[in-house]
């Protein structure tokens, strides 16, 4: 194709911010002063990362408008929409709302038949490894976009160093708009694609190294990782006053039920991790490598050998279970 899309950006780290969104500003400045492209932005209101493809459904979702102002995108919000001010760049929208909120209401509620592609991100962080990537508010808006029948990416910066080496960002937006641009022009096939046989959605994984801008570009497949903890107990706050003190961790033997959020993604992240394959997602990163996974939104049935033998031609989709299967016989 070579027209120019009409682009949704969204994302889970929220609106810009130095300290939990840094990259969003600078990216859309990318695509729409670089590459010329004409880009809506509906963006969650607060940060909603490690959200998944969740949907809000037990509350309305309310909005703001947003506006952006250079150098750094912040800006002023309203209730209603109004005419930019001086030195405002364009109006923005904020849900409160998850990613996929954001999305489905952008593709079916603000821009019917308007949006040509979504672009998820840039995350703050990489999204490499099924962990992640099943875990991904920025991935969660990909893939219901794709279930939308749109085009999709789900784009993240790999954080190795803070502060980030000088140039890395400007060099990952340059690699990033070059890849997403390629991937526009000539989407890949698939015949199980939900949309005319093509590819539901490529999740993109840029590393903020020295020398991004040159770095290799890999097509790669998924590394399966998994969790270690993902919580941890902790001391409850006195009811009175109000604190913004972090809460005090308590001992694995305590038994109070108060747990907070406090991931151990230290495997996930390991460049020296073992069992990572070549030709995935992990493996290309931790090489400070580009890496572009096609991907389906499904969940992949896969052929599981059985007992009695059966192996893979056993657990073919159709056939019934025989009465080893149930422990018969």
């Amino acid at each position: 194709m070579s027209k120019r899309p009409t682009v949704l950006l969204t994302n889970d780290d929220g609106p810009p911010s130095s300290s939990s969104s840094p990259f969003l500003f600078p990216w859309y400045l990318h695509l729409t002063q670089t590459l010329g492209w004409d880009v809506k932005v509906v963006i969650p209101s607060g940060q909603r990362s490690w959200i998944g493809k969740a949907y809000m459904i037990a509350q309305p979702v309310y909005g703001r408008y947003y506006y952006p102002r250079l150098l750094d995108g912040a800006g002023e919000t309203s209730e209603v929409s109004r005419p930019l001010r001086e030195g405002e760049i364009a109006e923005w929208i904020l849900l409160d709302g998850t990613p996929a909120t954001c999305a489905s209401i952008a593709l079916h509620n603000l821009y019917p038949s308007q949006i040509d592609l979504v672009i998820s991100g840039p995350n703050y962080g990489r999204n490499t490894s099924s962990a992640f990537a099943l875990s991904s508010g920025t991935l969660g808006a990909a893939l219901s976009s794709s279930l939308s029948l749109t085009r999709a990416i789900a784009l993240s910066y790999g954080v190795f160093a803070k502060p980030v080496p000088e140039g890395a960002l400007e060099g990952a937006h340059d690699v990033a708009g070059r890849v997403v641009q390629r991937l526009w022009d000539r989407w890949g096939r698939d015949e199980k694609g939900l949309r005319r046989g093509e590819v539901d959605l490529y999740g993109v994984n840029v590393p903020l190294v020295e020398g991004v801008k040159d770095a290799k570009v890999v097509w790669t497949d998924m590394h399966r990782s998994s969790y270690t903890r993902l919580f941890q107990p902790f001391a409850a706050p006195p009811t009175s006053p109000a604190t913004d003190a972090p809460p005090t961790p308590l001992p694995a033997s305590s038994s109070a039920l108060h747990f907070v959020w406090a991931p151990d993604i230290r495997p996930l992240i390991d460049p020296h991790a073992p069992g990572v394959r070549e030709g995935t997602d992990t493996w290309a990163i931790n090489k400070g490598w580009v890496s572009v996974t096609p991907m389906r939104a499904a969940f992949e049935v896969g052929a599981f050998g059985l007992a009695g033998g059966q192996g893979e031609e056993g657990a073919r989709s159709g056939r019934v279970w025989v009465e080893e299967e149930w422990g018969l016989s």
